[in-house]
């Protein structure tokens, strides 16, 4: 895949999110490219974090006893 190259595609869009786009951007393939790239990276980051609390989920009866652990170390105040 080649990222820089452009591809000419049509999409179909309402008349209204049209306007707000060209209220916003001075340029609309630019604006819904940097819109659909962010939207992209933050499903990615939903995903990633849905994983690491699933995996903090799996270890959590063991890391609340290290945590406790840990406390009783330290001094009272």
């Amino acid at each position: 895949m080649f990222y820089g190259m452009r591809v000419k595609t049509s999409v179909t869009l309402s008349a209204e999110l049209l306007h707000a786009i060209d209220a916003q951007a001075g340029q609309r393939s630019a604006f819904i490219e940097a819109a659909a790239w962010a939207y992209l990276r933050a499903r990615e980051r939903e995903r990633r974090d849905a994983r690491d609390l699933a995996i903090i989920d799996a270890n959590a009866e063991r890391l609340n006893a290290e945590a406790l652990d840990g406390l009783d170390y330290q001094a009272a105040l």
